[in-house]
């Protein structure tokens, strides 16, 4: 059985990408199924509409297929105590602090992202993986 991974906003964006490797690389990765949060699909919006001056209906559009193939995790009080002892421990900032421990939260054993240290383990159980770190 595969691990279960989670897929953080820049990952996802990549997607809309025209570096063809990058958007390979993250369809490959979305095809697993990973699971994302309420708070990826919230940046994905802010992101394609402000800096990629996206129209809301097309990114509406992308984050529904985004629901549809991920599992979504909900965040809680629960996640936002982690983030904080997270903070703490790790020095993340507060939203990454938060993708982290939703990952932790949904038992995720691989965070796919580019905004973190590349193979770093997060309280012996998460590792921070760059997919494209490999890339030309």
């Amino acid at each position: 059985m595969r691990a279960k991974a989670f897929a953080d906003t820049n990952v996802l964006l990549n997607l809309l990408s025209d570096d063809e490797r990058k958007a390979q690389t993250a369809e490959a990765l979305l095809q697993h199924g990973p699971t994302i949060s309420v708070q990826v699909l919230n940046e994905i919006v802010s992101v394609a509409t402000r800096k990629l001056g996206m129209p809301v209906d097309e990114v509406a559009e992308f984050c529904y297929v985004l629901r549809r193939l991920c599992h979504i995790e909900p965040i809680t009080t629960d996640h936002h105590d982690m983030a904080l002892s997270l903070l703490r421990r790790y020095g993340f900032s507060m939203y990454d602090a938060l993708i982290v421990a939703t990952a932790l939260i949904a038992d995720c054993k691989c965070l796919y992202t580019e905004d973190l240290q590349h193979n770093q383990i997060v309280m012996r159980q998460l590792r921070i993986v760059n997919p494209f770190q490999a890339l030309p």
